[in-house]
């Protein structure tokens, strides 16, 4: 039933390998805590049953660690759907996890990193001029002009870019493409990368399309891009938890601090919903209150 569930939503749903992957995850561990309370059929699960499977999930067992909120959610999800699926399918003859409402994340603000700390990680990419600082400093370049995620950067291959016209399309999640801009900087980046260091990678490798190589000529995974993101990180001496989606969040702040629109942000991410994007303006307002509270001249209490 697994497996139906979730072929159908890479074939019909179009969902990507990551979020499959997942799922994949999520339902494994839902089907392992039916088997030991000896459930073989999905018509014998109650909303009892996986009200429990939450709780467990919160609570850690059978030697697994608890879940984050976050995490529990998904999984929730991914329970959630399995469901409708097998009633919609006439599998089974009820929902039972209709009714259960997945736990709600703590609201965490997005991670941005000031003008001067993103222009110190460029720079400390391509510190030594080697093909591979070359490719570095394209990658950082394109991340934080485009607002790319990891994924959608080393998904890309050569043509997907047009680098005069100034465009590329992003494959993002569930099949979606984009048409965003790349500014300046990044296209200046990307060519010197294309003439100087992914040759090089090429000659290595067996003609992959991919834009960003790794040295043996294979496509960067994202486990590689995220470590060229931490080294240099480190290189540059920057203190701040820097994350996965660190520089798509100063992307998208920076965006709105120059004046964006949020509309026009929540395009140029992906994003599917405009909610998903005013997150950031919660950012925005942090920083509006913090340099009104540093420069009014009444903005702080009298001391009394």
């Amino acid at each position: 039933m697994v497996r139906t569930y979730l072929d159908h939503l890479a074939v019909e749903r179009g969902l990507s390998r990551n979020t499959l992957s997942s799922y994949s995850r999520d339902l494994r561990r839902y089907t392992q805590f039916l088997a030991s309370t000896e459930i073989a059929d999905l018509d014998e699960v109650t909303e009892a049953t996986v009200a429990e499977f939450l709780a467990s999930l919160r609570a850690g067992s059978g030697g697994e660690p608890a879940l984050r909120a976050s995490s529990a959610a998904r999984t929730v999800v991914a329970v959630r759907g399995l469901h409708r699926f097998a009633l919609r399918e006439s599998i089974t003859n009820q929902d039972p996890a209709a009714a259960i409402r997945p736990p709600t994340p703590p609201k965490r603000l997005p991670r941005a990193l000031p003008l001067d700390d993103v222009l110190a990680l460029i720079e400390a990419a391509g510190f030594d001029g080697t093909p591979k600082a070359t490719r570095d400093q394209a990658l950082l370049e394109f991340l934080y002009g485009t607002g790319s995620r990891i994924g959608e950067a080393v998904a890309l291959d050569v043509d997907d870019i047009d680098l005069e016209r100034g465009t590329v399309m992003l494959h993002g999640k569930g099949g979606k493409d984009r048409v965003v801009p790349v500014g300046g900087f990044a296209r200046t980046a990307i060519d010197a990368y294309l003439v100087r260091g992914r040759p090089v990678f090429a000659a290595a490798g067996g003609g992959s399309p991919a834009l960003f190589l790794n040295t043996r000529g294979g496509r960067l995974s994202r486990q590689s891009a995220w470590t060229i993101l931490q080294l240099t990180a480190e290189r540059a001496g920057i203190r701040t938890t820097i994350g996965p989606h660190t520089l798509r969040h100063s992307f998208a702040t920076h965006l709105l601090d120059g004046g964006a629109d949020v509309r026009v942000v929540q395009e140029l991410l992906g994003h599917a919903s405009v909610t998903t994007t005013q997150v950031y303006t919660m950012v925005t307002v942090d920083r509006l209150r913090e340099v009104y509270a540093t420069s009014h001249p009444r903005a702080r209490r009298p001391v009394t």
